[in-house]
């Protein structure tokens, strides 16, 4: 028998484990975008957003180890599998487990844009206000802009879901210019 925890309990994993203001702003980021997905594609809300939510929770505490350690806690747990699935497949380089549920392939399209958004919106005046889907692209190209950005993660996620480049970052842009940053 599965349980999922609720938002609260996972907001308060996520406070336990997560020390880090941005790793914190990063899994509420992808919560958010990963429940607007749940929504176009009728999918259960909660599942999807307590997975954005949970997807990085033992980085902070076990970076050499991620996301190994949340799999072991999420199985003692008795979370549902199609989010330790997800979980487990969003590093797939790690891991070895592809991607084979909607929720997986979101997660992964999701999570490194979502970090290389944030990173363009701060250097715009009005953040993601006005922000194109053909200038965040100029920017994607840019290798030296958030070098960090795993980019072939995210082009590898897209692709799994199934959705144009364009079509996703505005998706995303439309989700984020109206989230609370704090």
């Amino acid at each position: 028998m599965t349980k999922l925890p609720t938002r609260e309990e996972a907001l308060k994993l996520l406070e336990d484990h997560v020390k880090d203001d941005y790793q914190k702003l990063h899994s509420k980021m992808i919560a958010t975008g990963l429940e607007a997905y749940a929504e176009k594609f009728s999918e259960d809300k909660d599942l999807w957003y307590i997975t954005g939510l949970l997807h990085d929770l033992d980085y902070f505490e076990y970076p050499d180890q991620h996301p190994l350690e949340s799999m072991k806690w999420f199985k003692e747990w008795n979370y549902p599998e199609e989010l330790i699935h997800a979980v487990s497949a969003h590093y797939w380089k790690k891991t070895n487990e592809m991607p084979n549920s909607k929720l997986a392939a979101t997660l992964i399209a999701t999570d490194e844009l979502a970090g290389f958004l944030y990173a363009y919106s701060l250097m715009r005046p009005n953040g993601f206000d006005g922000m194109e889907a053909s200038s965040v692209k100029k920017k994607f190209k840019d290798k030296g802009f958030a070098a960090k950005i795993d980019r072939e993660e995210i082009l590898f996620g897209i692709e799994k879901l199934g959705v144009e480049f364009n079509d996703h970052v505005s998706f995303l842009i439309g989700i984020y210019k109206d989230f609370k940053f704090d």
